[in-house]
C-alpha cells in the first residue's frame, strides 16, 4: 500500500492474477472471460460493503471539492452531500474510482472517465461555522481562488473518523499548504 495513502476502494487497475487462484477454484467451470467479469462484480459488490463500514452521521453537510478534467480544460467545481452521511461520498458516476484517505487525513477520490480525471475532495463543515463563511468559502471556490486555509478554516477532514473505522493512524498536520491532488 503507499504510505501516503489508505486506499478505501477501488475499480482502477484490478488485477486478475490477485484473483485468479480464488476464482479458478470457486468457479471451475467458468470461462476466463466469464471469471474476469465475476472478478468485476465481486470487486463491485465490496463498494456495499465499504458504504455499509462508513455508514458515519455526521453534524454537518459534507462539500465535494473537485478539481474536474472536462474535454474543454480543467475545472474547479463544489458540490454538498446535504445528508452529511459519510457512505453518500462513495457514489460515482465515471469508468474508475479510486477513494483513499490522504496523508493529510482527507478523503479524496480520482475518478476516471472518457474526458478525463476528476479529484475529488471531502470535507465536513465545522459546527459553530456561520452561513456568510460557508457562503465566503463557495464562492472563492466558484471563482477558484480558495486555497487550503480557506477551506481548513470552514471545514474539517473526514479522515479522523474513517480511520477509526479501519485502525490506520492520521498524523497531525498543522501547517497551510496548497490543495493537493
Amino acid at each position: 500500500m503507499n504510505e501516503n495513502r489508505h486506499i478505501i476502494w477501488s475499480n482502477y487497475d484490478l488485477n486478475y492474477e490477485d484473483w485468479k487462484e480464488f476464482l479458478e477454484s470457486e468457479y471451475p467451470d467458468l470461462s476466463d472471460n466469464e471469471r474476469l467479469a465475476l472478478m468485476y462484480e465481486i470487486n463491485g459488490d465490496y463498494l456495499d460493503d465499504e458504504r455499509s463500514n462508513l455508514n458515519i452521521q455526521l453534524s454537518r453537510p459534507i462539500i465535494v471539492i473537485g478539481d474536474l478534467g472536462l474535454w474543454y480544460g480543467r475545472r474547479m467545481g463544489y458540490k454538498e452531500i446535504k445528508s452529511g452521511n459519510i457512505s453518500d461520498c462513495l457514489y460515482s458516476d465515471t469508468d474508475y474510482s479510486t477513494w483513499y484517505v490522504d496523508k493529510l487525513g482527507d478523503l479524496r477520490c480520482e475518478a476516471i472517465h472518457h474526458d478525463g480525471t476528476n479529484h475529488y475532495l471531502y470535507r465536513v463543515y465545522k459546527d459553530g461555522v456561520r452561513d456568510s463563511q460557508i457562503d465566503l468559502l463557495k464562492e472563492k471556490l466558484y471563482r477558484g481562488t480558495a486555497t487550503r486555509a480557506d477551506i481548513t478554516r470552514v471545514t474539517r477532514r473526514l479522515g479522523d473518523d474513517i480511520a477509526k473505522v479501519y485502525g490506520f493512524s492520521i498524523s497531525r498536520q498543522r501547517q497551510a499548504v496548497a490543495v493537493e491532488r
